[in-house]
């Protein structure tokens, strides 16, 4: 067995810099995700365990694997890996914050931009039925200039958005734990409130917290019904931050407007009820699908494996 176990291939630069320091890695290289089972036949002798958002590293697998001195997570999120157990273990857990906040970004503002003008809805259109031609109310959306975005969590992600939106001359509110320092709120004009008024005042809400036991079923019921009923809400955080049950009620009882997810709740499945709504966008978890967003997470999960085989410090651990 290999001191370096990838559980899915990832960009090359990640293997030219293991390559490079001559380690000795396996890569999984199955159909799809790798299975539980898979992941346990290859960890046993390991002592990195390289691993994406997809797959779970739990108690079984972190048992499974009495060598394994770090667990590189190839995400800025890390709710995949039982990450106090790993502590517990003396093993450390790194995730890779920051490099993907540009793309995360741009696709929340572009999917903000696709629902207030339905685009897709109007893609749809001309594949199948077609149109009469232009005329003054057909296809009416909503511009964005003027209206209030509402960002649950202005960490690295939600100030790239504010700061994009900003420039769409959007007024932005945003709530989080603790209020971001005043350079942060100047760059793009953010005022801070609570989630109750930015749920109340937002003509376009969007999430990009982290999914903890606090933010589980953030957005529920009682929130949808503070929503204007103009609203859309936008998740490229995680699924389980909303209650998909509440979501779908609002939209069929048009409590709001309509609603954008890169994210789902029993994600990689998607409830199919959201696929017979015009105002739902649905995408497959593309938030950080940049070429430029990987190769920078698959530098840190390799340099943080090669710093961990020579004994040196690793970036971003996240149990410590």
């Amino acid at each position: 067995m290999a001191t370096v176990y990838l559980s899915a291939k990832l960009p090359s630069i990640a293997t030219k810099i293991l390559d490079k320091a001559k380690l000795d890695y396996e890569v999984f290289n199955g159909e799809g995700l790798i299975t539980k089972e898979e992941l346990l036949k290859h960890v046993g002798d390991c002592k990195v365990l390289i691993t994406p958002l997809s797959t779970q590293v739990d108690k079984d697998v972190i048992d499974a694997a009495p060598n394994l001195k770090l667990i590189a997570n190839f995400g800025a999120g890390f709710n995949n890996i039982d990450a106090k157990y790993a502590r517990s273990k003396g093993i450390d857990v790194t995730n890779t914050p920051f490099v993907s906040s540009t793309a995360t970004a741009e696709v929340a503002c572009g999917l903000m931009i696709a629902l207030m003008r339905r685009i897709v809805e109007g893609d749809h259109t001309m594949r199948t039925v077609g149109f009469d031609g232009w005329a003054p109310l057909f296809f009416l959306g909503h511009e964005l200039a003027g209206k209030t975005l509402g960002i649950v969590g202005l960490g690295s992600i939600g100030s790239a958005v504010a700061k994009r939106m900003h420039a769409f001359n959007m007024k932005i509110i945003y709530t989080q734990r603790h209020q971001a320092d005043p350079a942060t709120e100047a760059a793009c004009a953010a005022e801070y409130v609570s989630l109750d008024e930015l749920l109340k005042r937002a003509d376009v809400v969007t999430l990009h917290c982290p999914l903890t036991p606090e933010t589980h079923h953030m957005i529920d019921a009682d929130q949808f019904k503070l929503m204007k009923n103009s609203a859309v809400l936008i998740n490229c955080a995680r699924g389980p931050v909303i209650s998909e049950a509440a979501l779908l009620q609002a939209l069929n009882n048009h409590e709001i407007a309509g609603a954008a997810l890169d994210v789902y709740e029993a994600e990689p499945n998607v409830n199919d009820a959201f696929k017979k709504l015009d105002n739902v966008i649905l995408t497959p978890h593309i938030g950080n699908a940049s070429v430029e967003a990987r190769d920078g997470m698959g530098k840190i999960v390799a340099n943080n494996a090669v710093a961990t085989l020579n004994g040196d410090l690793v970036k971003y651990v996240v149990n410590k």
